[in-house]
Parts: C-alpha cells; structure tokens; sequence
C-alpha cells in the first residue's frame, strides 16, 4: 500500500515538472529577437508555427523563391478541362515565365516550358480584345459526354463547352502548350 503512495505522489508532481519545463523553454525562445523577413507577417507566423519536420523544407523554400524570378510563380492562365465519356477532371496552369503544369485525377502530373514565340503568341490571344468579348458562360446547350473549358485568366473565367467556343477562345485554346486544353483522361 505504502508504494502505491508513493509512486501516487510521484505521478502528482508530473504536472508540475512539465509546467516548470513549458515555462523555462517558452522563456529561452523569447531570449531570441524575432527573424527578420520581408515576407508579410502571415507567411512569418505560418513558418515559426511550422512543424519541425517541415521547417528545414520551408526555410529551403523560401530561400529558393528570394533569389528566383517572381514572375515565375505568377499564373498567367488556369484551365480547368471536365466531362467526357471518361468524365475528366484536368488543370493546366501556365506561368508567366512560360513553365505550365498539368494536373489530372488519375495521371501523373506533367510539366515544361513554354517557348518565347509559343508563350507571345497565347498572351497576344488572351490580351486580343475580341477574345474579352467572349461571353463568361455557354449560351447553348450542352454536348452530351462534352467536355466544359473554364479559362481563368486575370480575375475573369470564361466557360464554353464544345458547341459554343467563339474564334477568339478557339485562339486561346490552340496557343496552349501540348496542342491545347487537356482532354485526356
């Protein structure tokens, strides 16, 4: 009975002990001045936060994006391919410094770049004004097992199925890399 007692108050100042280690730890790290970034205050956070597994990763990271070109994260243009028989569900992402993605449910992701010739001539059709008279959504009814194209680019989505693709959006489409919106499964 005695050893229970004791092993009873043994267990009793386990609180306390990881209090007082809580405590000295939360006060060495304060000891510290903050780091200094000139990221906004929310990525700094995110980062300190971070589990420590991934902090090495995240640091790594961020050094990379400090020295690369930061049009290269820009997205020129999204593309978002669904429907079809197979029913698909595609992204292409092209970048501003003409590297793309794509990104399918069931395929490995695929990557490149973009030629500087190839890359001119999207941005001159998504910047060519009748391509900005193209209507936001379908005015017709929709193909059976057709594909859907939502093409995102600035802050305005253009949907068109396959009945209803204006020579402007067509342009669009044949300019993407790989001979256009991904369509396979």
């Amino acid at each position: 009975m005695e050893s229970r007692v004791r092993r009873g108050r043994a267990w009793a100042a386990v609180p306390t002990v990881v209090a007082a280690l809580v405590v000295g730890v939360g006060g060495c790290a304060d000891a510290d001045p903050p780091p200094t970034t000139d990221r906004p205050a929310s990525t700094a956070t995110t980062a300190s936060t971070a589990n420590p597994a991934t902090t090495a990763s995240t640091a790594t990271t961020e050094a990379t994006e400090a020295t690369a070109d930061p049009r290269s994260e820009t997205v020129l243009v999204e593309i978002r391919v669904s429907g079809g028989f197979a029913g698909v569900d595609n992204r292409l992402v092209v970048r501003e410094d003409g590297s793309w993605t794509v990104r399918s449910r069931t395929g490995e992701p695929r990557a490149g770049r973009m030629t500087a010739a190839d890359l001119a001539e999207l941005r001159a059709a998504l910047e060519d004004p009748a391509y900005a008279r193209v209507p936001d959504r379908p005015t017709g009814p929709p193909v059976a097992d057709g594909f859907q194209y939502a093409v995102t680019y600035h802050d305005r989505t253009v949907v068109a199925g396959d009945r209803d693709r204006p020579a402007a959006l067509q342009r669009v489409l044949d300019a993407l890399p790989e001979g256009g919106p991904p369509t396979s499964p």
